[in-house]
């Protein structure tokens, strides 16, 4: 995941302003059927979605990744957020929001706001929410994410003004993310983490249990003002370790929903098993996988050797051979469907090429065969990364250029390490804050080497990036991200490897995945509903 946005800025003439309706919750922590919330009307049975991703951190400040935020965005409220299906910020705690002038936003929150506890929302929870993120500036949380936050005020109860250090027109896209999270003043330490199973929101959930990589039972917070209507009267998540387990547990109705990470061999095999009450259904997607190169390690320190590890590869056989054929091979960081997505690796590298690959390392005077250690995290990106690892290794090895080892570590330590620089070479994944080129660019490209800290820093993509951001003609941004583009094909900090969509398998009776599957990767559970 990761940072800004553009689209539709024109659009919204930088003023967002009585975006959405409110309406006073009226559901119950534990009532049955008739229990309420986010305006009223009937709710359904309580759904178990079965899942291997588990979350870093029920605390905004500490995680930036998609399982942790998946329970953010259905318990906390944001003063913005991107509506099912839309790619335009819309108001969630504020009424209204507006650039004062090009480096100060300001945002009034709406009446009446409570947390889950009885407790008002105001300013201050929104001011302390920002500050701390910075402050804690965890290594695994998003406090890059407001790197253009020169501070926060609280100027009275109701109204936020937000300082920036440059004009910024992706900014209300910023606050739609995790990193926008509002917590309680009062509950969060300014300067640590809150344990996991203590958090409080004001989103249409509140959490009644949490134990790390087994549970989480939600249930509709009975004081959410919000205008999302509850489909379920509680929602349960389930965590597995591993995939096989899951299909299992979809097959026997253990659980509901199916989601992240099935393999593609179980796909497959859950969409012959209509007889079993279970259905794989799909959306819209922008995920991606890519390889990332540790510039203070040899051998990627070298450009040659990096562009020779990606003149050899098949993207089209790792689609096949380690994914069914359930992905589409990628040839930029920005993904297909997005605006002003090229393919520049495709244009440098257009197929698998050991000649060329060769003729790069002699000229460089690099001996062969060059030995590589490729890096992966079993269980976080799904059973089938070691495949695709697999599968690598073999096209190096193949080659007669590379000699590839393959090691692994569960997620926790592969942050820790491959953010210490100890990773060569290591595979990561993507999914969005928001549906923008910016997304997949400045992350990487914020001239501090990358949100996985790799090292690599180009004055000119930096410059670049940030020229997109404040752009507003969309000729002009989109010759800024086709140089973007080309300049990362060539320098080869990263190799993009596919792009994937979102799929889930459910029961029969369940309703409403389909809704949710859109590019903004925002799983709303409050959509999902079962007979």
């Amino acid at each position: 995941m990761a940072r800004k946005l553009l689209v539709g800025a024109a659009a919204l003439g930088l003023v967002l302003a009585g975006c959405g309706g409110s309406s006073s919750g009226g559901g119950s922590s534990s009532g049955g059927s008739s229990s309420s919330s986010g305006g009223g009307g009937k709710v359904a049975k309580a759904v178990i979605l079965g899942t291997t991703d588990t979350p870093t951190s029920l605390d905004p400040a500490g995680a930036y990744d998609l399982p942790s935020w998946t329970i953010f965005w259905n318990v906390y409220q944001n003063l913005l957020k991107i509506p099912q299906g839309k790619t335009v910020p819309v108001s969630d705690a504020a009424d209204s929001c507006s650039f004062s002038d090009p480096t100060t936003y300001v945002c009034k929150l709406k009446p009446g706001l409570k947390f889950s506890d009885g407790s008002a929302l105001t300013a201050t929870d929104v001011k302390a929410s920002f500050d701390r993120v910075l402050k804690i500036n965890d290594p695994n949380g998003p406090a890059s994410l407001f790197a253009n936050l020169k501070g926060t005020d609280a100027t009275d109860p109701t109204t936020v003004t937000m300082h920036l250090d440059h004009a910024d027109a992706t900014w209300p896209y910023v606050l739609t993310t995790g990193a926008g999270a509002i917590v309680k003043a009062s509950s969060y330490p300014a300067d640590k983490l809150l344990p996991s199973d203590q958090v409080v929101g004001s989103g249409p959930y509140k959490i009644d249990k949490y134990e790390d990589k087994k549970i989480a039972v939600f249930s509709a917070n009975p004081d959410y003002t919000g205008d999302d209507q509850l489909a379920n009267k509680s929602f349960i998540v389930q965590y597995y370790d591993q995939a096989s387990a899951l299909k299992l547990a979809i097959e026997q109705g253990d659980v509901d929903v199916a989601y992240r990470n099935l393999s593609p061999t179980d796909l497959n095999s859950l969409k012959s098993e209509s007889s079993k009450g279970v259905k794989v259904v799909s959306g819209n997607g922008t995920e991606i996988r890519y390889l990332v190169f540790q510039f203070k390690q040899k051998p990627f320190d070298n450009k040659a050797v990096r562009q020779a590890f990606a003149a050899v590869i098949d993207r089209d056989a790792i689609a096949k051979n380690a994914y069914d054929g359930n992905v589409t091979p990628l040839y930029s960081m920005v993904p297909q469907g997005l605006q002003y997505a090229g393919q520049p690796f495709k244009d440098a590298f257009p197929s698998p090429d050991k000649a060329k690959a060769a003729a790069l390392l002699k000229a460089a005077g690099v001996t062969t065969p060059v030995p590589v250690t490729l890096w992966y995290t079993p269980t976080h990106y799904g059973p089938n990364s070691v495949d695709e690892m697999t599968e690598l290794k073999r096209q190096l090895d193949s080659s007669g250029l590379f000699k590839a080892t393959v090691q692994s570590t569960e997620w926790q330590a592969y942050q820790k390490a491959y953010k210490a620089g100890q990773y060569p070479v290591f595979q990561l994944g993507w999914f969005p804050d928001f549906p923008d080129p910016d997304n997949y660019s400045a992350p990487f490209l914020d001239g501090k080497g990358g949100y996985f800290a790799n090292n690599y820093l180009n004055p000119t993509l930096t410059k670049l990036t940030a020229a997109e951001q404040g752009e507003t003609d969309k000729t002009k941004r989109g010759t800024d991200f086709d140089q973007i583009q080309k300049i990362t094909a060539d320098d080869v900090p990263m190799i993009p490897v596919w792009q994937g969509k979102q799929i889930a398998a459910i029961r029969n009776g369940v309703t409403g995945v389909e809704s949710t599957f859109d590019p903004s990767f925002n799983f709303r559970f409050w959509l999902i509903g079962k007979s």
